[in-house]
């Protein structure tokens, strides 16, 4: 029996609810409620606590752990972001440094922010073409740690958001080699390891972070916290996520992970095995597009997770295919676009987005090569938490050469950050701007400023 079916018990037993939450069940005041209201309760006598596992919740987190071959799993309400704060603070809970890939979630950086952790940084080789970056080998991870030697934890998102995949198997070893415990952002890799799919990270990394809303049957905002190996302690990392998740955890996303997790083991190797089928043939269908162009790794990665499907081309395919289609992509900005595939696809959701494409790639053009993050990366002169929390002023970019930035500035497409807090605008920055064209360079106040801060005097 799952939770699901427990809630829906209550619901049906008549009971007063004299306890949270305010509506009460009363779905004929509320019709909006109607279908969600009837399963929402609070912590009451006879179901489990996500914050304090015992029952069924202890029980899910056990079969997720024998799912995805880690040592422990924890179950999140907040996200994998909740679970990449949990992971870093409970590694790095009185600062160090962090060693994590550039391109990571912008959370990675926050936990950094929270953890007052100083960041040293993974350069991956970048993509010409689709400007996407490319996986992080073991060796650049060896180099790494031995220039860096105070590192205290290692983090690495494979799969990327585009899919590309790192041999984190490899990388584990060389971490676990020098004693550092390595964190893996595999948010967009849950469905990693069933039915013919890549086998996933958990067995490898002592921390894995994997979102279940993302390409599994759950709803959004639930996710899985691995944790492997002895570098961490897990009941530190659960403190972590006590501290940082809600105290009342919805009961419908718990249900959510609940009922995934025991679907998952029941039917997720068929499942994951058509829809792997389906993606086959679309991809082979693709083939014929000549305008369009969906990004094959052609050797150039470890490995591709092929439910991503990144198109390039000269015009607005994300727009028209939304406009004229109804089909609503992941990501559509510039030259990019990111449809995002899921255990819910299907061979006739697929096929409906290959017959589209075909109709468009006539009328479109091939894209040109895409801007690239500035190389070497900019000079860092404190941590993201001291530059958030200096004084400073506005400035006009052309006037902000030379100063340290109070905030970040991206290029999108590919969403790498070209400057982060506490690094200095330097002419490779200003570079990546006039190559961003109409794609334009985006800080918190607009692309033609950035809030800078003063530097301490030991810099000046």
């Amino acid at each position: 029996m799952t939770l699901f079916d427990e809630l829906s018990g209550y619901a049906r037993s008549g009971a007063v609810p004299m306890h949270m939450p305010g509506h009460k069940r009363n779905t004929a005041a509320f019709p909006w409620l109607k279908g969600l209201a009837e399963r929402d309760i609070t912590e009451i006598q006879g179901f489990d606590d996500l914050n304090d596992p015992r029952g069924v919740f202890r029980e899910t987190e056990r079969a997720a752990a024998r799912l995805w071959g880690a040592g422990e799993s924890i179950a999140l309400v907040g996200g994998s972001t909740l679970g990449i704060l949990a992971s870093v603070l409970s590694v790095l809970e009185g600062g160090g440094e962090l060693l994590m890939c550039r391109a990571s979630h912008r959370s990675v950086y926050h936990a950094a922010q929270l953890a007052g952790a100083r960041t040293r940084y993974l350069t991956p080789r970048t993509d010409r073409t689709f400007g996407i970056p490319l996986s992080v080998t073991p060796d650049e991870v060896a180099r790494a740690l031995d220039s860096f030697p105070g590192v205290g934890l290692v983090c690495v998102t494979s799969p990327t958001y585009e899919g590309v995949i790192s041999d984190t198997a490899g990388i584990a070893r060389e971490c676990r080699r020098r004693g550092v415990p390595l964190l893996v952002d595999q948010a967009h890799g849950a469905h990693l390891g069933f039915g013919g799919f890549l086998a996933g990270a958990a067995p490898h990394a002592d921390l894995t972070v994997q979102s279940l809303h993302k390409t599994l049957p759950s709803l959004t905002q639930t996710a899985l916290l691995h944790v492997n190996g002895g570098l961490v302690d897990p009941e530190k990392v659960r403190r972590y996520v006590g501290m940082l998740q809600s105290s009342s955890p919805s009961y419908l996303l718990s249900g959510s992970v609940d009922g995934c997790v025991a679907w998952l083991a029941q039917a997720g190797e068929k499942a994951a095995e058509e829809w792997l089928g389906a993606l086959r043939a679309f991809r082979q269908g693709a083939g014929e597009l000549r305008n369009i162009r969906l990004w094959e790794s052609g050797g150039e990665v470890f490995d591709l997770d092929p439910s991503k499907l990144l198109f390039t081309c000269g015009g607005d395919l994300g727009g028209r295919l939304r406009r004229d289609f109804g089909i609503e992509p992941e990501y559509a900005r510039g030259a990019l676009t990111l449809c995002m595939t899921g255990m819910g696809d299907t061979r006739e959701s697929l096929g409906l987005l290959l017959d589209s494409l075909l109709s468009l790639d006539r009328e479109l053009a091939p894209a040109g090569a895409l801007p690239l993050p500035p190389s070497p990366l900019p000079r860092q002169v404190m941590t993201v938490r001291e530059a958030m929390t200096r004084p400073g002023a506005l400035l006009p970019l052309r006037e902000a050469l030379g100063h340290a930035a109070g905030e970040y500035a991206w290029a999108y497409p590919p969403g790498i950050p070209c400057l982060v807090p506490g690094e200095i605008v330097d002419g490779g920055v200003l570079e990546a701007l006039k190559a961003s064209g109409d794609l334009r360079f985006t800080c918190k106040h607009g692309p033609d400023s950035i809030f800078c801060v003063d530097l301490p005097e030991k810099i000046v």
